[in-house]
């Protein structure tokens, strides 16, 4: 069963502008996974702390090191020669297949990660896409996520 963050990124990645405002920042270094988890926790109205980023950056960056990166990589250095064999473009399209496994088991993590935290009092913001950007710097691409996440 798809967990709720799973079912909002999907929501959300398909809104107008959205995969190119992240594909945009993940090329300026950032982790999908934790930006669409950002928007998600927004959108919930979880209170930030630094902790907690911590903790959700802790946990998705092997992941994303071990497991969704080099698929990745795999999967877009066969581009070119998969345009020519077809048996390849195949075997292509099941890295891609793995690559969205892999993100979706991430979201999982965090989402669990996510529901354990107890609630915190107070009226802190809770702003979770900006320290979770990990310091990309396409803010055009940072503001279409946040008015789809409210739109969403």
């Amino acid at each position: 069963m798809p967990s709720d963050l799973w079912n909002f990124a999907q929501r959300l990645y398909g809104r107008p502008g959205v995969e190119a405002a992240c594909l945009q920042l993940q090329a300026a270094g950032a982790d999908v996974c934790l930006l669409l988890c950002a928007c998600w926790l927004e959108q919930s109205a979880q209170t930030y702390s630094p902790q907690r980023c911590q903790q959700l950056q802790a946990l998705a960056q092997p992941w994303q090191q071990q497991v969704i990166t080099p698929l990745r990589q795999l999967r877009q250095s066969w581009r070119a020669a998969a345009q020519q064999q077809p048996e390849l473009a195949i075997l292509r399209e099941q890295l891609k297949d793995l690559e969205q496994q892999g993100e979706r088991q991430l979201l999982i993590q965090l989402q669990a990660c996510a529901l354990s935290w107890p609630a915190l009092d107070g009226d802190a913001a809770s702003d979770w896409l900006a320290p979770l950007a990990a310091g990309a710097t396409p803010l055009d691409a940072l503001q279409v996520l946040r008015a789809e996440t409210h739109r969403a």
